[in-house]
Formats: structure tokens, C-alpha cells, sequence
């Protein structure tokens, strides 16, 4: 009988991520946000580590706001040997309920970064970097759960103008909401004329590909959830060239 020989000598390299270590806690619910980050950073040299954390099947307050206790054992569960450049919390609403600090506050009490996200945040980011000061919302929610993300925006100082939901309150439907739907709810927002740019809330709603059309339609800048969180993340990471997002977001850089 041939004998094992042990130990072999071997080499460490360096993280798989050779330009950015990206992290993201989604929910568990969720079946849209990680394939467009895929889509969105196409190269090898970006690590994308995902954590899931339980969500309710209901689109209601009371469910969303539950995530607070479950987000930092959610964080933690990321790889603690990967060197993240920046962690995102993959949830609007979530983000709107809970608050922007405290989502930050309970990310990093679960993992080692220097810096944290969520779409709220990074989508006030680009609506800034775009010069936006009214915009136009298409979410999925309820109205319990719109009307806080519609005050959010408004206390951030931006006015929201108009907005459509499809008053959805089964999570799960979300990511089966046909883009088309989606195209045609933008339409009718964005061809307010006051309106100067259309918002499409929610990580599980599917909008990356009716951005550059809706664009081209109404020549007015679309933002989405997954979008938005990708390019500000990528500028924290320091890898925005290696982000494929599409939109003026990422054509203003």
C-alpha cells in the first residue's frame, strides 16, 4: 500500500478578489440582487461574498423591521478571512425602517469593513452626484411601507414629485413582477415634467435591464436599488471601472 505523503509543501496567494472584495447580506426572499451584481462586476478580479438573512414572506413593517435583530449574526457569517473593501445591506425598505445608522451600526458589530452601504444610502449618494433635486418613485409596497421610504427621501431634502406602487405585500411575487410592468409604471412617473428622475425601489424588484431603455425614452436619468448600490459600493472599493452598471449613474462615474 502507497503511503500519503504529508505535508506537501505549498504557497499562499492573495485574496481572489485581486482588485476589490465586495459582501453583501441579502435576503433570504431575495432571488434578483446577487444575479444583477454577477451581471454587474463581470470580472474575476471582483470577490462578491453573500450572506443571507431571514426575511418574512409578507412585505409589511412589522416583517421588515424583525431584520435588525437578525442582521449582525446575518454579517457574520461572511467569510472573516476575506479582506472586504466595503459591505452592503440588501434591502430598501429594510434600510427605511431601520435606519441608515443603525444598519451601518449592526453590519460592521458582524464583520470586519472599512466601509458599509445599503440602497438608501447609495442612492442618495448618486441622486447628489446627479444634481437631482425632484425625483419621480416606482416601488412594489404597500402604502405602509412606501410612505416611509417617500418621507425618507424628503428628509434627505429631495422632493419626490410623483410615484406609482404596485401594492404588493407578498415578497416573493416581487421578483416575479415582469420588467415590462415595470417599464411601463416608470413611464408614467417620469414623463411628469417636473419629475427629473424615476427611482425603482426594491433589490428584488427586476430593473436592470429597463434602465437604459427607460432612459432613452424619457432622456432623464433611472436609478434602481441594485443599480445604485453596485456603483456607490464600487467607488468605495475603488473598482467603479470594472463595474458594468448601466445609466447615467455610471456614465456621470
Amino acid at each position: 500500500m502507497s503511503q500519503t505523503r504529508q505535508p506537501f509543501p505549498y504557497d499562499l496567494a492573495g485574496p481572489i478578489g485581486s482588485r476589490a472584495t465586495l459582501g453583501l447580506v441579502v435576503l433570504q426572499v431575495d432571488e434578483t440582487l446577487e444575479q444583477d451584481f454577477r451581471q454587474m462586476f463581470p470580472s474575476g478580479d471582483v470577490a462578491i461574498y453573500v450572506s443571507r438573512i431571514p426575511s418574512g414572506d409578507d412585505l409589511t413593517p412589522d416583517t421588515i423591521a424583525t431584520m435588525e435583530t437578525t442582521m449582525t449574526a446575518a454579517a457574520s457569517l461572511l467569510p472573516a478571512a476575506a479582506p472586504f473593501d466595503v459591505v452592503g445591506y440588501g434591502c430598501t425598505s429594510g434600510t427605511t425602517l431601520i435606519g441608515q445608522a443603525r444598519v451601518a451600526e449592526l453590519l460592521r458589530a458582524g464583520v470586519s469593513t472599512p466601509e458599509v452601504s445599503d440602497p438608501l444610502t447609495a442612492t442618495l449618494a448618486a441622486l447628489g452626484a446627479l444634481n437631482i433635486t425632484g425625483l419621480g418613485l416606482v416601488t412594489p409596497y404597500v402604502d405602509s411601507v412606501s410612505e416611509p421610504m417617500r418621507r425618507a427621501f424628503e428628509g434627505a431634502g429631495f422632493d419626490v414629485r410623483a410615484g406609482v406602487s404596485f401594492g404588493e405585500e407578498v415578497e416573493a411575487r416581487v421578483a416575479r413582477i415582469d420588467p415590462a410592468s415595470t417599464y411601463a409604471a416608470a413611464l408614467e412617473v417620469g414623463r411628469q415634467s417636473n419629475v427629473e428622475a424615476v427611482f425603482l425601489s426594491c433589490t428584488n424588484l427586476r430593473t436592470l435591464g429597463v434602465i437604459a431603455p427607460l432612459e432613452a425614452e424619457l432622456g432623464k436619468p433611472v436609478l434602481s436599488s441594485n443599480q445604485a448600490l453596485a456603483w456607490h459600493m464600487a467607488r468605495y472599493a475603488g473598482c467603479l471601472d470594472l463595474c458594468r452598471g448601466p445609466g447615467a449613474l455610471f456614465d456621470r462615474g
